[in-house]
């Protein structure tokens, strides 16, 4: 398995736009960080998970041109506002692309998007295949791989994360159930939420993360979806434990 930060930052990116913070200044390009997506490459298929509103700066940048299924962790717009931009992937490949995400985010989709889903489109809109998860049941999008919802609550949102084989993927999560944290074990790779050292209504803050870490303890440990709140990467990232790390922006894990 291979993992490719596309973006590892939060809903506003960073930097913020106005914003003249020391994170927003810095000249490391690792505090550099489109909104939050990242793809899985696993049995010679790309699953990306979520599509935002970088998505096509982020497919040109990492110079991808096939994606065989998009997994969506929920609807906020950082993580779905890039999904008409689906369409130059149906272009290259040929073909449409599977979507996979819980009724009430295909629901949004439909009210929001509803040219996709119209029974008469006008030509060129995006073609996608919709299909409905239930957050209790693993589901295949791809022939071979099976993929286990993780249900997390990001405030008073229920919201999915996902895991394939040992490696798992949370963002946006303020809350994980102990049934949760139970799918969490076992891990060669975790990837979670972190925004900032101070705590936040709907998102786990930095030292929260580092809890999860101790408590699911994989092998190794991301962060991602982060604020400009957090100081710069050089000076967080040495403070880690020698498994946890700040992901960024064009970081590859391979297994």
């Amino acid at each position: 398995m291979r993992i490719t930060f596309l973006g590892t930052g939060t809903s506003t990116g960073i930097p913020v736009i106005g914003c003249k913070c020391r994170t927003c200044l810095s000249t490391d390009r690792r505090d550099d960080r489109l909104r939050t997506s990242a793809l899985w490459e696993v049995n010679g298929y790309n699953i990306l998970i979520d599509v935002g509103p970088d998505f096509r700066t982020q497919m040109i940048r990492a110079h991808i041109s096939r994606v065989d299924a998009i997994l969506v962790t929920h609807q906020h717009y950082d993580h779905v506002g890039g999904l008409d931009d689906v369409r130059g992937l149906n272009y290259s490949m040929g073909q449409s692309i599977n979507v996979f995400a819980e009724p009430n985010v295909a629901a949004a989709f439909k009210h929001n998007l509803s040219y996709i889903f119209a029974a008469n489109k006008y030509p060129g809109v995006p073609e996608i295949g919709l299909y409905e998860i239930d957050a209790n049941k693993p589901f295949s999008p791809c022939e071979g791989v099976m993929v286990t919802p993780i249900r997390v609550l990001h405030g008073k949102l229920p919201i999915v994360g996902f895991r394939i084989n040992d490696w798992a993927y949370i963002t946006d999560a303020s809350y994980i159930s102990d049934d949760s944290l139970e799918l969490l074990k076992n891990l060669d790779v975790l990837v979670i939420n972190a925004l900032r050292y101070e705590e936040h209504m709907s998102h786990f803050s930095l030292p929260e993360s580092l809890d999860i870490v101790a408590k699911v303890q994989p092998k190794r440990a991301y962060f991602t979806h982060i604020a400009h709140h957090l100081p710069p990467h050089g000076e967080v990232e040495p403070t880690l434990p020698s498994n946890v790390h700040l992901a960024y922006d064009g970081l590859i894990i391979n297994e």
